[in-house]
């Protein structure tokens, strides 16, 4: 074997600085790390919604919560509230974490939607410590101590600003040995036997040289592009949406522990309360709507005054065809885009350091290693991009030319197969390691009113009553373990103020 020994970092933003402080932490020390950015080219940094498997990452890092919300002017966030998605005045939450308690072999929702049938079921959201509480705007973290309650069972992620995020973890790095060099990157130099990149030469004149290149560079693809021609898929006639405009605005007094997605007229608008502001965007589709238009809505429904100026961004969805390309793989923007709608931007990009970590090659560069990386990226990337495809097309709206556009457009075949199953029965599988977990599709299904034609039959060996002791009692526990919970704005204060 023959080691690798020099790993540069093309681009620093949330992707080049989350790769190299985790890089940098588990190494510790036998390669040497270069990241090269610019401060003349701007960071897309809007992306400042997560999910709780950003925790793993910070606890790899060994970070202290508490330290890192207060650098990051960072809250907490128990799910995502969609308004007006399924049809003009409907709202629901994808909750993280558990719904209710499971009885026996089958879910909770399993008997609920028995009891929806006979017109005797509250809302779905009451059977969830997560939903529940965040339609309150109460919050705690789970406790530990209490393993047979529902405040166990709390799972939580944050919201903050992605820019502090990066400069805190530059610190991070560059206290365990990286390097980092300022500069634009004019040119790179590939191999002409293998293609492989050999250098990069910088716009100073500088040539310098690497063994492994990790392509942070964003929608440019200074390496995996530009470089190495690696071409694109376009998944646009899933997901027509192809621009944004984000803007910050004065904090809200409704300091809310969840995203808020509301649907408009040919597209979203995201809200992410932190600390010192609150952060805005609209994603839209250009076919259906001009930017002055969709600017003047995300203008006039902030919480506040705008902050800034609004930063208009354009975008393909869809995905390199390969995220691994001989001597170079892609994290972030550079890999591909899938929209915020499920805050997975900056999962993606811990997701695909965690897989290199656990791929890390020699320098022989043995294709089995690159061929399955990119075969679970794969993976990985288009079973998001099905989730996040359901919430346009499982829809009643025909309001707009842009959501009778969603309700006739093709959706893949393993979306087409995950849906046909649960309108059957309501039965949901995980498949593999997708992102997802069946309580996340089982909540966007039913919130989108996708609702199953009928229920697992042995939900029927349950006598009515016993059904009705068994949610009953799911809805009254988590009702008095929200009464007790301390309200977001309260427990941000006393434990993680900025």
């Amino acid at each position: 074997m023959k080691h690798l020994k020099k790993i540069m970092i093309v681009g620093g933003g949330s992707a080049g600085w989350m790769s190299a402080a985790l890089l940098s932490r588990l190494f510790q020390g036998l390669y040497e790390i270069t990241l090269v950015e610019s401060e003349d080219i701007g960071t897309i940094g809007v992306g400042e919604a997560t999910i709780p498997a950003i925790k793993k990452y910070n606890e790899l890092l060994g970070l202290d919560e508490n330290e890192f919300i207060k650098r990051t002017q960072g809250s907490f966030k128990l799910g995502i509230q969609f308004n007006d998605w399924s049809q003009l005045g409907s709202s629901y939450i994808h909750g993280f974490g558990v719904i209710g308690q499971n009885l026996e072999w089958l879910r909770a929702h399993q008997y609920w939607l028995r009891a929806r049938k006979s017109g005797r079921a509250s809302d779905f959201a009451n059977y969830s410590i997560n939903t529940a509480a965040a339609l309150q705007n109460k919050f705690m973290r789970a406790a530990a101590d209490m393993p047979d309650s529902p405040l166990a069972h709390i799972a939580h992620a944050f919201h903050f600003d992605a820019g502090l995020y990066a400069r805190f973890l530059r610190g991070y790095a560059e206290d365990r040995g990286v390097r980092r060099r300022e500069g634009k990157i004019a040119d790179a130099t590939l191999n002409a036997e293998d293609g492989f990149v050999q250098s990069v030469t910088m716009a100073d004149g500088e040539t310098i040289a690497a063994d492994f290149f990790i392509d942070c560079s964003g929608f440019h693809g200074v390496i995996i592009e530009k470089a190495l021609k690696t071409g694109y898929e376009d998944w646009t006639r899933y997901l027509p949406c192809d621009r944004a405009i984000a803007v910050g605005c004065a904090r809200s007094e409704n300091f809310t522990p969840y995203t808020k997605s509301t649907a408009r007229t040919a597209g979203w608008q995201w809200r992410i309360p932190l600390q010192h502001r609150t952060g805005n965007g609209h994603v839209f589709c250009s076919s259906f709507m001009e930017a002055d238009e969709a600017e003047k809505i995300l203008i006039e429904n902030l919480d506040g005054a705008p902050l800034t100026d609004p930063l208009h961004i354009r975008f393909t969805t869809g995905k390199r065809k390969k995220i691994w390309n001989k001597n170079c793989v892609a994290v972030g923007l550079a890999s591909g885009f899938l929209e915020p709608l499920e805050s997975t931007s900056l999962h993606l990009i811990q997701s695909a350091v965690i897989r290199l970590i656990r791929l890390l090659p020699d320098a022989s560069f043995d294709q089995a290693t690159i061929d399955e990386f990119n075969r679970q990226t794969d993976f990985e990337y288009e079973r998001i991009r099905d989730f996040i495809i359901l919430h346009y097309k499982a829809t009643s709206r025909d309001d707009t030319p842009f959501w009778r556009h969603c309700r006739a457009m093709e959706i893949p075949s393993t979306l087409r197969r995950k849906w046909d199953l649960f309108a059957s029965n309501g039965r949901v599988f995980r498949e593999d390691d997708e992102l997802f977990t069946e309580e996340s599709w089982i909540q966007v299904f039913l919130g989108q009113d996708v609702i199953p034609r009928g229920y697992d039959p042995l939900v029927d060996i349950k006598s009515d009553t016993q059904l009705a002791q068994y949610l009953g009692n799911i809805e009254n526990v988590i009702g008095k373990c929200v009464a007790v919970m301390p309200s977001h704005a309260d427990f941000v204060a006393k434990t993680c103020k900025a």
